[in-house]
């Protein structure tokens, strides 16, 4: 009888995996934790054309604009089937030389409507299509199709939206989905919190099914300006993700968000924090006549972060450094 072949494990080095290819470290550059670069759907031209993004010239011209203020890598937080076209993605990274990470999971119920097929199907059909997305490459018809034409380019990172401060049953199934999608490919996963809301809930449901805390990211948590929630959620070991000071900016000050990163730094969770603009509105890009411009958080924030009292160290880890470490992707 011959001796089986016994073959070591795979081992797969840290990587963040954007629509390009697998980056082992990250570009230097600072680090957008939560961008929408490209929202195209009937739906979203119907019901939404005020975030309405679908040119891919104006989001070159956007990014490039980014790029110039040092921007390294982006994360395109608009997920399956919700108005995402990762060609169009791939696109805008090859034209600018920032690095873009898409997204698959699931949005708020409201970019889709009760009857549409994510309402349709279960925890673990979500599960392997979300893997197929990590692992295989996205769909060029982004599953609003009978066919299903795979492209070379993949996500990475699993998305998902909660309505409120209670996850309802939707809520509950999606969570599930995704930790089972970054259980099972090691991807890191990003939420949004409605409101800022709802981030310990989610992190309930995630632990809860096996996902280590240190690969989430909650996205829009200084939205409550709310200092207590903010240290919770930081006391967890998650990543918590700021992105009002661009909207802020746009009224005139972005000191609510400045201030709220420098108590969560000055309390002792630094390394919790990345940052984005989620500048999901035509009425924020300077390409499209907007003000002021996703560029803005690479060229005012961290000055605006180190008058708050940060050291530049803090300040690199908080542009940079933390979301590298969040998108990396877990051995398996």
């Amino acid at each position: 009888m011959s001796t089986p072949i016994v073959r070591p494990p795979i081992v797969r080095p840290p990587i963040v995996r954007t629509v390009l290819g697998d980056r082992a470290p990250v570009r230097t550059g600072l680090i957008y934790a939560h961008e929408h670069l490209i929202i195209d759907s009937p739906l979203i031209a119907d019901r939404f054309p005020h975030i309405h993004l679908h040119d891919p010239e104006a989001a070159v011209a956007e990014v490039t604009a980014c790029h110039a203020a040092g921007v390294a890598l982006m994360v395109d937080a608009m997920p399956v089937a919700a108005g995402r076209d990762v060609t169009r993605l791939a696109t805008v990274a090859a034209s600018t030389g920032v690095d873009i990470v898409a997204s698959t999971g699931l949005h708020h119920d409201r970019y889709y409507g009760p009857l549409h097929w994510t309402n349709r199907v279960g925890p673990d059909e979500l599960a392997a299509l979300f893997i197929a997305d990590l692992t295989e490459g996205i769909d060029e018809f982004d599953y609003t199709s009978p066919v299903v034409r795979r492209t070379r380019y993949r996500a990475g990172v699993v998305k998902v939206a909660t309505s409120g401060t209670i996850p309802d049953a939707r809520d509950l199934r999606n969570l599930r989905a995704a930790a089972a999608a970054s259980i099972a490919t090691g991807a890191p996963v990003l939420t949004h919190c409605e409101d800022g809301l709802g981030g310990l809930a989610q992190l309930d449901v995630l632990a809860s099914q096996g996902v280590p805390l240190g690969s989430v990211i909650l996205s829009h948590v200084d939205k409550p300006e709310d200092n207590r929630y903010l240290r919770d959620l930081a006391q967890t070991g998650a990543n918590l993700e700021f992105d009002q000071a661009l909207r802020q900016a746009a009224q005139g000050t972005a000191q609510a968000t400045v201030r709220a990163i420098c108590m969560l730094a000055g309390a002792g969770f630094a390394d919790r924090i990345v940052v984005g603009t989620d500048g999901a509105r035509r009425s924020l890009w300077a390409s499209l006549g907007g003000s002021p411009g996703l560029a803005w958080l690479a060229r005012e924030l961290p000055g605006l972060l180190r008058q708050g009292g940060l050291s530049p160290s803090v300040v690199d880890a908080v542009m940079r450094d933390n979301a590298a470490r969040a998108l990396t992707w877990r051995e398996r």
